[in-house]
């Protein structure tokens, strides 16, 4: 390949990729703004956005496939050239988040205190908790709608607008949370609305931007409930993929909180940092996503082996400056994170396990989004399965031969490696190569 095809190709992965980036850091952003007003109102409203927030966030979080598989889906058609096929997919996947942010948001009002009451928590923290889980339940139907849409959008090769509006959700969040929960003096009421308001209108402007686009072009806007189904089924191996993550995350947090207080603190200091790192490697991936859907949608395999080498180099080159920024910075940031003289020297063992696995995360992260890009959900599914099988029992020795937080790390980075060895054995063949605008 010439240096102008590395370029050109470097060019579209930026294009795609800065722009994820600040959209997926506005998120994290978000939940520290209400921590920080919700804070002050005291322990027990901290508690309970804690608790409340992780119910929420599982909840949310399991329905990434509303984003992820949609940007296949477009991509592919976009392609193709069929650019109203492309949105009237698009519109299928909005009316399946719709349809499926009713369900959850009727579900978890009426399951609100029984969601709550699994976590143990004192009366106070599980008065305010149910309170905010249920106020902000009634936001999961745009919360998932503005999923979609945003996969939508990636799948149109834009991942500017969902940036823009994400930081200007961000910032109403904010100057929301503050007037109702100080200026009206709803206490941790008004931080749930807040944020229900502000994630609202985001999903409203998206929805808006996808319905014109739709217009436009022609597509149709009234639900199709073959397009609705064939969206939900193939929207289920993505989310038994992020079923295996996510068990796999809260396993290593369960052995660690079983080494001890000191494990668990620097346990958790350091996954916060690995999960803010992940966001840099996930902007990579979402620009994979949306350009092997498109290469593979127009026919192009030699062009989407060619984007595919090229993001992984860049997948390895991010994972490596990563890792070499979250150790050669320690002396920095964790300060900032702990005083306790016992967790620092915890930590630091920990951030060089983290940091030496940093390259490999890059390259499952762009292996990650290349072959959802591909519509390749079915093996995902059965190489995550593979990967949490195989993970389980290497966590469980942690506990069995007390081998410390630095041994659960060492663990958590062969899980990384597992994935890494399925995603590179299915990368070498040919059989997720498949064209057309429909997989």
């Amino acid at each position: 390949m010439s240096g102008r095809d590395r370029y050109a190709q470097d060019r579209e992965i930026l294009r795609l990729a800065v722009p994820a980036f600040f959209a997926l850091v506005s998120e994290p952003l978000m939940l520290l703004a209400d921590s920080a007003i919700v804070g002050h109102l005291g322990t027990p409203q901290l508690a309970a956005l804690g608790v409340a927030g992780t119910i929420l966030q599982t909840l949310v979080g399991i329905c990434v496939f509303l984003a992820y598989g949609t940007t296949s889906a477009v991509a592919r058609r976009i392609g193709a050239g069929d650019h109203r096929g492309a949105l009237a997919q698009g519109i299928d996947g909005l009316w399946l988040a719709l349809l499926l942010g009713v369900v959850l948001a009727i579900a978890g009002l009426l399951l609100a205190p029984q969601a709550i009451a699994a976590f143990d928590p004192s009366p106070d923290v599980a008065d305010y908790a149910v309170t905010y889980l249920r106020i902000s339940c009634l936001g999961i139907p745009s919360m998932l709608l503005l999923l979609a849409a945003t996969g939508v959008l990636r799948g149109l090769q834009d991942t500017k607008t969902p940036m823009v509006v994400a930081i200007s959700a961000n910032l109403v969040n904010i100057a929301l949370n503050l007037f109702l929960v100080y200026g009206l003096d709803l206490n941790i009421a008004g931080s749930a609305l807040g944020t229900v308001l502000a994630q609202t209108a985001a999903g409203i402007a998206l929805v808006v931007v996808v319905v014109r686009g739709a217009r436009r072009d022609g597509a149709k806007l009234r639900p199709d409930r073959p397009g609705i189904l064939a969206s939900a089924q193939s929207g289920i191996p993505l989310v038994v993929r992020t079923l295996t993550l996510r068990v796999a995350i809260i396993l290593a947090t369960f052995v660690a909180t079983s080494l001890g207080t000191t494990s668990v603190a620097a346990h958790q200091v350091a996954f916060t940092l690995w999960s803010f790192l992940a966001l840099a490697l996930d902007a990579i991936a979402i620009a994979a996503q949306a350009l092997t859907g498109r290469a593979l949608g127009a026919g192009d395999v030699e062009g989407t082996r060619a984007i595919t080498r090229r993001m992984m180099w860049w997948g390895l080159v991010s994972g490596f400056v990563g890792g070499l920024a979250l150790w050669g910075l320690r002396d920095l940031y964790v300060p900032l994170f702990t005083t306790d003289p016992e967790v620092r020297s915890t930590l630091a063992a920990v951030l060089l396990i983290a940091a030496i696995w940093q390259p490999v995360n890059g390259v499952v992260f762009v292996l990650d989004g290349v072959l959802i890009g591909a519509g390749d959900g079915p093996y995902l599914a059965v190489a995550g399965v593979i990967a949490l099988v195989l993970y389980v029992p290497l966590a469980l020795s942690v506990l069995w031969f007390d081998g410390g937080v630095v041994a659960l790390w060492w663990a958590f980075g062969g899980f990384m490696l597992l994935r890494l060895l399925t995603l590179l054995t299915r990368e070498r063949r040919d059989d997720w190569l498949v064209t057309g605008a429909v997989r």
